[in-house]
C-alpha cells in the first residue's frame, strides 16, 4: 500500500498554503485589482487587522477589570475570613509541602 505525503518544501503555516498557491494568489489578486489598488487593499486589510486586534485587547482588558472588581466586591463581602484565607493561600505558595506523610498508617 502506497502513502503519500506532502512535502514540507516551500510550506506556509497559513491555512496549510504552499509557496505556488501563495504566488498564485498574489498574482491573481494582482490581475484583478491592478497595480494601484494592490497596495491600497493591503493598507486596508492591515488597518483593520490591527483595529481587530485593538479591540480584542480591550475586551479582555474590560473583562479582567470586571473579573477583579467582583473579587474585590467578594473579598470586602466576607472581610476578615476572605484576608485569613489569602494569608493561607499566600503562606502556601510560599512554602510548599509535599504530600503530609506524617500521619501514621493502621495497617
Amino acid at each position: 500500500m502506497t502513502v503519500l505525503r506532502r512535502r514540507n518544501r516551500g510550506t506556509c503555516k497559513i491555512m496549510n498554503l504552499g509557496m505556488p498557491e501563495l504566488i498564485f494568489i498574489f498574482v491573481l489578486a494582482l490581475l484583478i485589482l491592478g497595480p494601484k489598488k494592490l497596495p491600497e487593499l493591503g493598507k486596508s486589510l492591515g488597518k483593520g487587522l490591527s483595529e481587530f486586534k485593538r479591540a480584542t485587547n480591550d475586551l479582555r482588558d474590560s473583562l479582567q477589570e470586571e473579573i477583579n472588581s467582583v473579587q474585590n466586591t467578594a473579598k470586602d463581602a466576607l472581610g476578615e475570613p476572605a484576608k485569613m484565607l489569602d494569608g493561607i493561600i499566600e503562606t502556601k505558595k510560599e512554602n510548599p509541602t509535599p504530600t503530609d506523610k506524617s500521619t501514621p498508617d493502621h495497617g
